[in-house]
């Protein structure tokens, strides 16, 4: 194999990176890629490709010798590819590059190992690299979509010709990972320069007045090292007034499509819950994460805030409910967020230990002649002939429920008396308490 380098500039730092392979020869049988590197190269490519025989018609070109020159340079890989009919297609492999900040990240993360450095001298790629890189958010190698192809047989997916080049790529990629990081933006001599540079620059470091670096170093050195690191800065002062959003609309008419009530009532939403978490954080009591909501859920939520006619039959509709249920699915949000939720619209067997002790408190609190007479069905227990109904939550509580047009609807907040909760159904939540006139103490 003989690689050719890209010319550089006058001040020794690689122009434009490139490297240029002669073709290699026809190969029979046998796995293209042997590194596991090559491998995943490889299947990022058949994941994406959506005609198998473009794949197979493409494997068969690179094993047949029929891809040329392939030259590797940042985001792009390109060879000519031959047809059986010796016709040539100019054939380019596209990989987005990363952005100098992400270079940045990964050359801090390279230099704290130095294990990475020798073993990619080796031309080794050793997997916790890849681990590591995407511990802070960068994919060195490709996933799903990432490759895309342009041939001048000017097929629209991964043609036989791209399919061929890739295939030619992953042998390469097996003798040189720098490959790899050409495409993704940096060539071998500047990124060994970097990483010199910034090693040294550590090394000054441990030998000045700073504390060593802590990245990645045993919890009894960095427990160890506590007394010569910096104090944490005092966290911010809390903010007591908040300004109103400007406007989305601004005087330009949205796109069609745009709901711009909507966009406004999602902001308004998503700026309510970061006070709220900013607010548990500076006062040093974060509270405990929200509950997980359906999509349904989610929207009775936003819709018991109040929005405009529009924002809230959209939210009516997608989730599923007709406008009376979202009534009273928002009356149950606003007496008790999700746990009422649930109990409106979810049915269950309670704990039986809940049912014991319910029973007995409700014995207690009437004469038995002026004791509501239940009907108990699982967790929903309906006073005969009336209109009031008990409902047991998960967490314990019960609710009460008064039946309005025929539906049961939440008539108010939750109780851990069942009895306190059965004179809120029978009397609403301000009515006299009728025990008192029953002779209950």
């Amino acid at each position: 194999m003989r690689a050719e380098y890209g010319g550089a500039s006058s001040g020794g730092r690689e122009a434009v990176p490139e490297r240029t392979f002669a073709a290699l020869p026809a190969v029979r049988g046998g796995a293209f890629a042997q590194s596991w590197w090559g491998r995943a190269w490889l299947k990022a490519l058949e994941d994406t490709a959506l005609d198998g025989q473009q794949v197979k018609q493409g494997r068969r070109h690179a094993r047949a010798g029929a891809v040329g020159a392939v030259s590797v340079r940042p985001g792009r890989i390109t060879a000519m590819v031959q047809d059986r009919d010796h016709t040539r297609h100019r054939t380019d492999v596209l990989l987005q590059q990363l952005s100098p900040r992400e270079w940045d990240r990964l050359l801090d993360v390279m230099a704290d190992r130095a294990g990475h450095i020798a073993a990619l001298l080796d031309r080794d790629m050793p997997p916790v690299l890849a681990e590591d890189a995407s511990d802070i958010g960068i994919e060195l190698l490709p996933g799903i979509g990432d490759l895309e192809s342009e041939c001048s047989c000017e097929e629209w997916d991964h043609c036989a010709h791209s399919v061929a080049l890739c295939h030619q790529l992953a042998r390469l990629l097996d003798e040189d990972p720098f490959l790899l990081l050409l495409v993704r933006g940096r060539g071998e001599r500047e990124l060994l320069d970097e990483l010199q540079a910034r090693s040294a620059a550590r090394a000054a470091d441990a030998s000045g007045d700073r504390p060593p670096a802590v990245v990645g170093a045993p919890a009894a050195q960095v427990y160890a090292a506590q007394e010569a690191l910096p104090p944490l800065p005092d966290p911010p002062p809390p903010v007591e007034t908040w300004d109103a959003p400007a406007p989305l609309a601004g005087g330009t008419p949205p796109e069609p499509g745009v709901e711009v009530a909507a966009l406004e009532l999602l902001r308004a939403d998503a700026a309510a819950r970061a006070r709220e978490l900013l607010a548990g954080a500076l006062a040093a009591r974060p509270g405990q994460a929200p509950p997980a909501l359906t999509r349904a859920q989610d929207a009775v939520r936003l819709a018991a805030a109040g929005p405009g006619p529009e924002a809230a039959a959209r939210l009516t509709a997608g989730s599923g409910r007709d406008a009376r249920a979202m009534a009273l699915a928002v009356r149950a949000w606003r007496l008790g967020g999700a746990a009422a939720l649930d109990v409106l619209e979810e049915d269950r067997v309670p704990d039986p230990a809940d049912l014991v002790r319910a029973r007995a408190q409700l014995a207690a609190a009437w004469p038995e002649t002026a004791r509501p007479e239940l009907r108990m069905s699982r967790a929903r227990w309906t006073v005969r002939g009336g209109d009031a109904q008990l409902r047991h939550g998960r967490d314990g509580r019960w609710w009460p429920y008064r039946k309005e047009q025929g539906r049961w609807a939440p008539a108010g907040p939750a109780a851990e008396d069942p009895a306190a909760a059965l004179v809120t159904a029978i009397s609403g939540p301000d009515a006299p308490d009728p025990r008192a006139g029953a002779g209950a103490g």
